[in-house]
């Protein structure tokens, strides 16, 4: 007979994966096409002239997509879920940076191979989400 503890642990533990795979979902592609598009193959000079209004805008968007994961998905547990919550906080954190010192963020900003380092990295783990939410077979 099974243990109906067991059982609904079970049941607690897919709806967490369900919830993780489609925000991985959204998430994932989100950032493979933001990232690409930022590239300097692409627009070369998107970043020459930022204004400070346009760098505290995009932090508000960050802080706003952020605290919605963070409260949505703040799951930390040993897997690639986790990554989903990180990135969430990262850009609440990245939101906040950006609101409350656009000046100093602005200055300090130069789009050299740092930039496209961090870049490739974000179309790679957008790619790693994307796999985990739609090709990733149960188990």
């Amino acid at each position: 007979m099974p243990n109906p503890i067991v059982e609904i642990i079970k049941r607690h533990q897919n709806k967490k994966m369900i919830k993780s795979k489609s925000i991985a979902g959204i998430v994932g592609p989100t950032m493979m096409v933001v990232a690409m598009s930022e590239l300097k193959l692409w627009n070369p000079n998107l970043y020459d002239s930022q204004i400070v209004p346009l760098v505290y805008f995009s932090g508000v968007l960050l802080f706003i997509g952020g605290l919605a994961l963070v409260r949505m998905h703040n799951i930390w547990i040993l897997g690639w879920q986790t990554s989903l919550t990180v990135i969430a906080w990262l850009a609440l954190l990245l939101g906040l940076v950006r609101m409350f010192f656009p000046q100093q963020y602005n200055a300090q900003f130069n789009n050299d191979n740092s930039v496209l380092f961090v870049e490739i990295l974000l179309i790679l783990l957008g790619a790693y989400l994307t796999f985990k939410a739609y090709f990733q077979k149960k188990k």
